[in-house]
């Protein structure tokens, strides 16, 4: 059972016995509208706070919850610089806006693992920047110098004689300040929150029931609608008898509506009822004989020939002529959906002149956009309710769902909430890319790697996304296909790495790690093969080619030790070590695994150590690797996601099972004490995972698994 500190246990259970009565003051997403109509806008130095006579703090945050911890992270950021008790600050959805931009994503969306790193920056200036304008607004009132006045707990005091005003006493006055340009922050020995571990503030709402989720939407008057796909990769309708379907009680509407068939009803049950009646003939398109094999003969042929390149250091081709010793390997990673707890929905409100939609969405401007798209409506006629999202992993990235969900509203004329099926969710994923690498690598007489080569084969995400990274001839690199490859830390000279854009038709996008998940798993378990040709311990081996990667070697050193690496083990059970970057963090983890004597795999432990620079809640952090090891075991022990005539051959978690609470192993994570710039913490987690079991189960078994999901039966 994973690890889970002992004040976070307590405060779920107290959470669920008192009803969430310690997060006074927070906004859930349901009040928030309310909330806003109820508070007047006095201060508002920035696109981030408002401050209100009554002393109420709003935090307008950019950035949805999703199991990350941003309403909580996000506010003490706030909290801090602006000197406001954290249980007092509110929070509000921001609305799509060219404001909200992620700095690093480069449009409006919560992903990359870019929450507190593209947030800090920004959340502490306007908090710092508001402060000094109350500052000022207190001093002018009492004519005295700002410099002899100071913020405390939502107040300004003059040292001197004792003097105080609330911040909303101060609010109008201070709306009248010049905004500061120059800003100086705390010091980090100065900190109250960052650095702390502060309760879940979404917590309570989670444990009893009250947090509202985009199914839990209701509307006076509210239909659901499903909408029924062609099961093959690009079909479409051909004929549909809806004779029966229209029968069915309850059922109000049927219709095509781009390539498939809706199905719209009084509830859930009579629209299942009506979709399970429809007899549709489908045009199946040029894939329906796609199957998984042939993807992957594909791939194959891709990588007998030089790609673009990714990374050229010295001469790979006259290095291996000269080397003592090659080692080859070919690894293989499959497509992987997002098995997000929470199906796809969307609940849709059309009138004539406005639109409303609610939604557990990553990119709230983008959903905002689509809704627009087929609406006719101008953005601004269209509001975005954002709900809690029941799990994302990149999945709510995308805005398909809610595209369907808007077509079915505009038909039916009345408010819908489409509600997607968990067999629509496994079919119709837009999946993690299936990868493909051959690898060869050159070693000296001591066992030094002085070459290391690789082909890369793979769909290409920003080909998807963003054609114009790829240029106008497709000869650029897709950044997505080569983390964790062509960035590899490793100190080789001769280095060359190409990616072959391969796309067989699968629908492709982002996944929680994105490629650092695949190639993490290529890179550090082909390195760990390097370390058992030259018959060397796999973390000295790395170790020796990391002396100037020190963040590399910290996170290896304290994971290892945690681990108790070297220390003996029963027979059968082994150990294996795994680092990679990504997000601007640096994770090392270790597994111990324990092999049956009929190949069944039981990983009994991981002990994960990250440096993901300064630290704002150490809680939050320790939950989201957790969470991220969770995650990736399930792709690195089940499925995998193959294809057959043109179909995705698993629909459920019977035939793709997600890990269970009695396959969990103790999760142990350990944080670097850092200050340097924060790095992300959602995805980190992911790419050491994989690679540190198969080598753990090498350890124990002396047998390479080159393919994931791992499975000795057919290593």
């Amino acid at each position: 059972m994973n690890t889970i500190d002992t004040h976070r246990r307590q405060f779920l259970k107290a959470s669920a016995a008192i009803g969430g009565g310690l997060l006074i003051g927070f906004v859930m997403p349901s009040s928030r509208e309310a909330m806003a109509s109820e508070t007047k806008e006095v201060f508002s130095p920035n696109a981030w706070i408002r401050i209100a006579k009554d002393d109420t703090v709003t935090l307008i945050i950019a950035k949805v919850e999703m199991g990350q911890g941003v309403y909580t992270s996000l506010p003490m950021l706030l909290a801090e610089e602006l000197e406001v008790d954290l249980n007092k600050i509110r929070i509000e959805d921001a609305p799509p806006g060219k404001e909200y931009i992620d700095p690093i994503l480069q449009f409006q969306a919560t992903g990359g693992s870019s929450s507190v790193r593209s947030s800090w920056k920004p959340l502490s200036e306007a908090g710092a920047a508001a402060r000094i304008m109350l500052i000022a607004a207190a001093a002018e009132s009492w004519k005295v110098n700002p410099a002899d006045c100071h913020a405390e707990n939502g107040m300004i005091f003059h040292n001197a004689s004792k003097r105080s005003l609330s911040y909303g006493q101060l609010a109008e006055a201070a709306a009248k300040q010049p905004v500061p340009t120059k800003l100086v922050l705390k010091d980090a020995k100065q900190y109250k929150y960052i650095g702390k571990s502060i309760p879940r503030r979404d917590s309570p709402a989670k444990v009893n029931g009250t947090a509202v989720y985009g199914i839990d939407v209701k509307l006076p008057g509210l239909l659901t609608a499903m909408f029924v796909p062609c099961p093959v990769f690009g079909g479409k309708v051909k004929s549909v008898d809806d004779s029966e379907a229209k029968a069915v009680n309850g059922v109000k509407h049927v219709f095509q509506v781009e390539n498939g068939v809706a199905v719209v009803a009084e509830g859930f049950w009579a629209a299942k009822q009506g979709r399970e009646a429809l007899k549709i003939q489908w045009d199946e398109g040029a894939l329906a004989q796609l199957d998984s094999a042939a993807i992957e003969r594909q791939f194959e042929q891709a990588t007998t020939q030089t790609g673009n390149i990714a990374r050229k250091d010295g001469d790979a081709v006259a290095a291996l002529g000269k080397a003592a010793k090659t080692v080859e390997a070919v690894y293989h990673a499959p497509y992987a959906p997002h098995c997000t707890m929470e199906p796809m929905n969307c609940t849709v409100d059309l009138r004539a002149d406005h639109c409303d939609i609610w939604v557990g969405t990553q990119v709230p401007a983008m959903a905002q956009d689509a809704v627009a798209k087929v609406t006719g409506l101008p953005n601004e006629k269209i509001k975005v309710h954002i709900t809690y999202l029941g799990g994302g992993f990149g999945r709510r990235l995308e805005v398909d769902f809610i595209t369907q969900a808007a077509a079915i509203a505009k038909h039916v004329g009345v408010p819908v909430k489409l509600v997607w099926l968990r067999e629509d969710d496994m079919r119709h994923d837009i999946y993690r890319p299936a990868s493909y690498t051959k690898l060869r690598a050159g070693l000296d007489a001591e066992g030094h790697p002085t070459v290391w080569e690789q082909h890369i084969a793979c769909p290409s995400i920003f080909k998807r996304y963003m054609p114009q990274i790829l240029g106008e001839d497709g000869k650029k690199v897709d950044p997505s296909s080569v983390e964790a490859a062509a960035d590899h830390p490793y100190a080789i000279p001769n280095v060359q790495v190409d990616y072959h854009v391969s796309d067989p038709g699968v629908p492709i996008g982002f996944w929680r790690s994105v490629g650092n998940s695949q190639n993490g798993f290529f890179t550090e378990s082909f390195i760990d093969e390097l370390a058992h040709a030259a018959g060397q311990d796999p973390l000295k081996y790395r170790l020796q080619l990391l002396e100037k990667q020190p963040r590399y070697v910290r996170v290896l050193e304290l994971a290892a030790k945690k681990a108790g690496w070297g220390e003996p083990l029963p027979k059968g059970t082994g150990r294996g070590i795994a680092a990679v970057f990504s997000f601007a963090s640096y994770a090392a983890e270790v597994a111990e695994v324990e092999v049956s004597s009929n190949g069944e795999i039981n990983v009994k432990r991981v002990v994960c150590a990250i440096d993901c620079g300064s630290v704002v809640n150490p809680d939050t952090i320790k939950a989201q690797v957790e969470g991220a090891v969770i995650f990736g075991l399930t792709a690195a022990l089940k499925g995998p996601i193959t294809v057959k005539n043109g179909q995705v051959e698993q629909s459920n978690f019977h035939d793709y099972p997600l890990l269970r609470l009695v396959e969990t192993p103790k999760i142990e994570v350990y944080i670097v004490d850092s200050h340097d710039a924060p790095g992300g913490v959602g995805e980190p987690g992911v790419p050491p995972l994989a690679p540190a079991v198969a080598n753990a189960i090498f350890a124990a078994t002396g047998k390479r698994i080159r393919r994931m999901p791992l499975d000795l039966n057919k290593a």
